[in-house]
């Protein structure tokens, strides 16, 4: 199997753990670190994977990247935006826009700290613009 095919199904097994954990409750204590360093460790293998792209001169990979990066970040801020809007909904509606704020942010809402997944997203995004644009 080659690097990148095991970048990508790293990054998808990341995925699906903090996916997971984002289903928890608040945490707290050891649980709460651990979180966060799942959330970090979410972007490590997208991190590895723009390297190789640079590396190698893959775009196809940077596009990739690009546009999970502009999906995540675009659904999460219109999740937020409705979440905010649906304040008078019924619970069961609130629940429902949490959930999939879960599935299009999953970093960011596995650490409890917004910033991280937010921070990570926007920092592959940049990063493949950057290189996008020197080609």
């Amino acid at each position: 199997m080659s690097k990148t095919k095991t970048l990508w199904l790293l990054w998808g097994a990341a995925y699906a753990i903090c996916t997971l954990c984002g289903f928890f409750p608040v945490a707290s204590g050891a649980l709460y670190g651990l979180f966060i360093l799942l959330s970090l460790g979410f972007f490590v293998p997208p991190a590895l994977l723009l390297f190789e792209a640079v590396q190698n001169k893959q775009p196809k990979i940077l596009r990739i990247i690009r546009n999970l990066s502009l999906i995540s970040l675009g659904l999460t801020l219109v999740t937020i935006v409705l979440n905010f809007v649906s304040i008078q909904a019924s619970a069961a509606w609130g629940l429902v826009l949490y959930w999939i704020l879960i599935l299009v942010s999953t970093p960011m809402i596995c650490s409890q700290v917004w910033v991280i997944g937010l921070f990570g997203w926007a920092m592959l995004l940049m990063t493949c613009l950057h290189y996008l644009r020197k080609k």
